[in-house]
């Protein structure tokens, strides 16, 4: 894969790969979530012990980074599919979130998000 690819042709993709295994009638919004769920925690557990300046450096080995990135693919895997079953434009709702936080939290507020809460 040399190109960069869309969000709508990874949804697509995705899609299909579930379909050709006839895996669809899995792809419930509760079982999206607890695979979701399941692999943000695989994601945590890489970093759970480390530091903060060692979960910095976490991608310069090999290895572990090879791991996150995995791990990472998974998590963005289980969001898009939900998305795609509840019929959520991700892009969207991540545009419309970071404007409803930006009015929420103005610059030089007392705020204090470390999130998008």
């Amino acid at each position: 894969m040399t190109e960069r690819p869309d969000l709508p042709e990874l949804q697509r993709r995705l899609a299909e790969f579930a379909a050709a295994r006839d895996w669809q009638p899995y792809h419930t919004p509760k079982n999206l979530v607890s695979a979701l769920s399941v692999e943000a925690s695989e994601l945590l557990e890489i970093f759970q012990w480390l530091t903060p300046e060692e979960s910095s450096r976490v991608m310069a080995d090999p290895d572990t980074a090879h791991r996150v990135t995995d791990e990472v693919a998974d998590v963005l895997a289980y969001l898009l599919q939900l998305c795609e079953v509840l019929g959520i434009d991700p892009l969207t709702a991540l545009a419309a979130k970071i404007e409803r936080n930006e009015k929420r939290f103005p610059v030089g507020g007392d705020g204090g998000a470390t999130s998008l809460q």
